[in-house]
């Protein structure tokens, strides 16, 4: 079994792309892919329920048949740190009932991606950040960068955060979240390389899926296959 938690220098970067990605060019190879999204907020509600848009994005790339409860434990409708949301919903974050269902998902398949919210210090509870889950749950941490103004030192924070802490560390997978192209954006790659010795598992072009997931399942898995070393990432 083989697991990976993904996380990003920001918010709306592509985490879930990136997941999403992952887990379509590992199920073209024959890999059982498990997915969790312990908590995602900014949820709408589908016939009274709070639907996570990103997990179940994430599970129907890896043709996942979790339950929505198992995909993504905790829902909220404010578009606001977890923490701060169970907090306004009167809910009260449970780590252990997290790791619990990580490691039902991690005993049914060949691979688990854990996608975080946010990036790695984003509160789940109290002082409980999801870089604390990502010990507890004690698997390497992918870095998605989204490759803008200000990435370098929004990625050298993070990759020295999860040093600091001596949480195992997988690499960064540059995107590129947007059409533009300006100065920042052409030379980040390069200048990563140069700042740390972090391996870069892969650069992701800005893509413009649709809404046809039979489709975008051919660009992802074509380009996650080439693209990204994810003999690497996967150990």
């Amino acid at each position: 079994m083989t697991s990976l938690f993904i996380t990003g220098t920001d918010t709306g970067i592509g985490k879930t792309l990136v997941g999403c990605g992952i887990a379509t060019a590992l199920t073209a190879q024959g890999k059982r892919v498990g997915v969790l999204k312990p908590a995602e907020t900014g949820c709408d509600r589908r016939d009274g329920v709070l639907y996570p848009d990103d997990a179940m994005r994430l599970a129907g790339y890896a043709r996942s048949g979790l339950s929505l409860e198992t995909v993504c434990p905790y829902r909220f409708s404010p578009p606001v740190a977890p923490s701060v949301a169970a907090e306004q919903a009167g809910v009260t974050i449970q780590p252990e009932r997290i790791i619990e269902v990580f490691q039902t998902i991690a005993n049914q398949h060949d691979v688990t991606l854990v996608e975080g919210a946010g990036g790695l210090l984003v509160p789940l509870v109290g002082r409980y950040s999801f870089a604390d889950l990502a010990r507890d749950l004690d698997i390497p941490i992918l870095v998605v960068v989204g490759s803008k103004l200000g990435a370098l030192n929004h990625t050298l924070l993070t990759l020295h955060c999860i040093e600091a802490r001596g949480l195992p560390l997988a690499g960064y997978i540059l995107n590129h979240p947007t059409r533009t192209a300006d100065d920042a954006i052409k030379t980040n790659a390069t200048t990563l390389a140069g700042l740390t010795d972090v391996p870069c598992r892969g650069i992701i072009p800005h893509l413009a899926l649709s809404e046809d997931i039979d489709r975008n399942r051919i660009i992802l898995s074509e380009l996650f296959a080439t693209a990204v070393d994810l003999p690497g990432l996967l150990g």
